[in-house]
């Protein structure tokens, strides 16, 4: 599984990459997290509001940061598929 944060840097993009990161140890998947500040690549995504997060190049949220609840759902669901 392949978790990407999109943002520029800001508070809230850093805060959460640290969600995603406690979410995914919680939860014990396998998954490689990766940040993303590039404008172009972020744009690349059809996303202009950041923070956004990319689960396997799946949109899954843009513009805010999103619940844990939400994350381990995210993750739970791709870990099934």
């Amino acid at each position: 599984m392949k978790i990407k944060v999109l943002g520029s840097g800001c508070a809230r993009c850093n805060q959460t990459e640290k969600l995603i990161r406690e979410t995914v140890a919680e939860a014990g998947v396998d998954a490689e997290i990766e940040k993303v500040t590039e404008v172009m690549k972020i744009a690349q995504y059809g996303v202009f509001g950041t923070p956004a997060v990319v689960i396997d190049e799946e949109v899954k949220s843009v513009g805010k940061i999103p619940r844990k609840e939400e994350i381990l759902a995210w993750i739970k669901e791709k870990s099934a598929a």
